[in-house]
């Protein structure tokens, strides 16, 4: 799938903004302040209906302004274009609509590019909290195999209908016998996530290395899934009622993949916990390099890659492989100050901010 256009109409500081995007890498140049980001995160809210820079979908309307607008062309495989709307209104609420009608997720995601953000607000994917990670994870899951798309939320709502359970049991209602058939649940659900996050990492593993590497994360790096319940369905319920009563006390499920952790190592140590920002910034690039590969590899929809900034922290030599990744397949746009920061392949397409506005009859 293809990207062929971005509208924001408007999107913080752009008003009445379309640009046109070409097959490959597209690098958006302008000096800081004029627009870069928000035309990247115009670009992501029409296609998943989210910010990757902040929670509340409402920062993105402008000042003064009732309501933040984008849309998204899109192309398929068979030339067939389809247009994805989202807004968000202080009135209305949000809306993400497919042609101008309303879709379920599913539908949404099976008409769009998987997405992958680069900027320096996602460095707490390595060094945040693990449920970022984890989250992060099952959304790879979800573009890996599409037939296991659901396993995250079947899981969530297993794990919510138990803690709803072990949250009146801990003030003294209801009987901890039905526990079983929630663990039952629990475990039917846990198993599979779990067996699809192993299978996702033992993938991406190698990949990892192999870009963190070129990066410059000297020493080895590692990524690995530390499971804080593992094995077949019947294992994880026969944990599950081994904790009960301390989950009783606790009220809340104490065990299971909702504690799980995503580890990115370097040299045997924590990226975590005792990575520069640095290297944090190389194994973010190193991580969605080597997702988009295994993506490639299995001839899926490869990710619509958005590098916000990546450039100022590498030297030339690591710009230039990095760039050499991106022109192995699919799309990427890349921001950047200025042209003298990017090699010579990511030139061929070029949008120059602020770009020019459209009319006003055009945005009515």
């Amino acid at each position: 799938m293809l990207v062929t256009a971005i509208e924001a109409r408007p999107v913080r500081s752009l008003e009445r903004v379309r640009v046109e995007l070409e097959p490959g890498i597209v690098s958006v140049v302008g000096p800081n302040g004029v627009g870069k980001t928000n035309l990247v995160e115009a670009l992501y809210f029409a296609l998943t209906g989210r910010s990757f820079r902040t929670s509340d979908r409402r920062d993105l309307i402008p000042f003064g302004a009732s309501l933040a607008r984008a849309e998204a062309t899109i192309r398929d495989e068979d030339g067939l274009e389809r247009r994805l709307l989202a807004s968000v209104s202080r009135t209305d609420g949000r809306r993400h609509l497919l042609d101008g009608s309303a879709a379920d997720p599913a539908t949404l995601a099976r008409n769009r590019p998987p997405v992958a953000v680069f900027a320096p607000d996602r460095l707490s994917l390595v060094k945040g909290p693990p449920a970022e990670r984890r989250a992060h994870l099952d959304g790879f899951v979800s573009a890996r195999w599409p037939s296991r798309s659901e396993l995250r939320k079947h899981f969530g709502q297993a794990l919510a209908q138990r803690n709803a359970l072990l949250a009146r049991l801990a003030r003294g209602y209801g009987n901890p016998a039905d526990l079983g058939i929630w663990d039952a649940g629990l475990a039917e659900s846990a198993a599979p996530l779990v067996a699809a996050r192993e299978e996702a990492i033992a993938e991406l593993a190698a990949p990892f290395a192999e870009a963190a590497a070129e990066l410059g994360l000297e020493g080895g790096a590692t990524l690995t899934y530390a499971p804080r319940a593992a094995g077949s369905a019947e294992e994880i319920r026969a944990g599950l009622e081994e904790r009960r009563e301390a989950d009783i006390r606790l009220g809340r499920s104490s065990w299971g993949p909702h504690l799980d952790e995503l580890k990115l190592e370097t040299g045997g140590r924590s990226l975590r916990r005792y990575g520069s920002q640095g290297q944090q910034r190389a194994a973010l690039l190193a991580l969605l390099f080597a997702e988009r590969e295994v993506l490639l590899a299995a001839r899926l929809v490869t990710p619509l890659l958005l590098l916000d900034d990546v450039m100022s922290e590498l030297d030339p030599g690591r710009r230039e492989r990095l760039v050499g990744r991106l022109a192995g397949g699919g799309q990427a746009l890349i921001t950047a100050a200025d042209e003298e920061s990017l090699p010579g392949p990511a030139l061929a397409a070029v949008v120059r901010m602020p770009p020019p506005q459209l009319a006003s009859a055009a945005a009515a």
